[in-house]
């Protein structure tokens, strides 16, 4: 693309909203999979009890697995709802902008 096509898009005010859009939707993203990472190294930290509990009477398992593994596996999930939208909402308004820069 010439550099004329970049200015109407950086001029386009739809493309200031996709920007903050797109921002806020990963920043919304990233604080949930950080404050559940954090929050289970503060239960680590603070209360490691808690996670040492069988899930069953006399179990080996602890509480704690299932715990990390809801973690990660959130986390997988909160990429791929990311990818998703961007895949979708995000490309699709980027095209639409860069159509109506290319008249």
């Amino acid at each position: 693309m010439s550099s004329q096509i970049y200015q109407k898009v950086r001029a386009n005010p739809r493309f200031a909203d996709l920007a903050a859009k797109r921002s806020s939707f990963a920043l919304l993203l990233t604080a949930i999979v950080l404050v559940s990472y954090y929050a289970l190294m503060m239960l680590v930290a603070f209360a490691p009890d808690v996670l040492r509990t069988p899930i069953s009477q006399g179990g080996v398992l602890t509480i704690g697995v299932p715990i990390g593994a809801v973690i990660i596996i959130g986390s997988w999930l909160l990429t791929g709802l990311f990818v998703r939208r961007a895949n979708g909402e995000f490309d699709r308004i980027n095209e639409e902008i860069i159509r109506e820069a290319s008249k």
